[in-house]
């Protein structure tokens, strides 16, 4: 791709690695698309859509003129894979903070998760998690988290369009889901939990779709350099 073609408008399909952050995601190729095809250092180039740093998957990255394009990228669908612990749960919904309490599972058969799985499908309420990006009061969410401030979390309208158990091995379940923007995998997990009488955290996240976009035909973020330094 030439350097025109950057400026004129890409969105790049970048499978986003673990632990790496989705600001870290544009970054790391700004900085190579600066370096390696020569575009100048004030281009454009932004995310359509947050991916924590606990999951991989599908980012999608504009640039130039099609930065434009995000906030129409960012109200799509999205799909997503993964895997829930049932019977504990964490304060960050995930693995990034430590069990905090457990649950019974006992009780808990294949039955029973496929007709709690009905209560969440459509428009739902859901409740962002205490360690998440939105700002309350001026600070981040996450910020009054780690000081320990007790905060009053508004709910929000969300749409889950399909919900699916994919594997059932207790204590973990594996799901794809089909969401609306906005909505939180970690609350969904949280309150699947909830609704079985028990507990659950997010162990494993992937997104594999924002609307007809596929992770499928993502790249790597190594592969991309790789290819930078063949064409140029």
């Amino acid at each position: 791709m030439t350097k025109e073609e950057y400026l004129e408008g890409q969105v790049l399909l970048i499978d986003k690695p673990l632990q790496w952050s989705s600001f870290q995601a544009v970054n790391k190729l700004k900085y190579l698309l600066i370096n390696k095809v020569g575009l100048p250092k004030k281009f454009k180039i932004g995310h359509a859509g947050t991916l924590d740093p606990l999951a991989t998957g599908l980012l999608l990255i504009c640039t130039g003129k099609f930065t434009k394009k995000i906030a129409e990228l960012q109200g799509q669908a999205k799909e997503y894979t993964g895997t829930f612990y049932i019977g504990a749960t964490t304060p960050s919904y995930d693995l990034e903070t430590e069990m905090d309490a457990t649950f019974p599972t006992d009780h808990i058969d294949e039955a029973l998760i496929h007709e709690t799985v009905k209560q969440f499908l459509g428009e739902i309420d859901q409740k962002p998690p205490i360690f998440s990006a939105i700002k309350k009061d001026g600070k981040r969410l996450y910020e009054h988290a780690r000081a320990g401030e007790e905060v009053e979390i508004a709910s929000r309208k969300t749409t889950i369009h399909e919900f699916e158990i994919t594997r059932i091995a207790l204590p973990e379940i594996d799901f794809r889901v089909v969401c609306s923007k906005g909505t939180y995998i970690r609350s969904l997990a949280f309150d699947f939990g909830k609704a079985l009488n028990s507990g659950a955290h997010l162990t494993a996240l992937r997104r594999t779709k924002i609307g007809d976009y596929n992770v499928k035909n993502a790249i790597d973020i190594t592969l991309f350099e790789e290819s930078l330094n063949l064409d140029f």
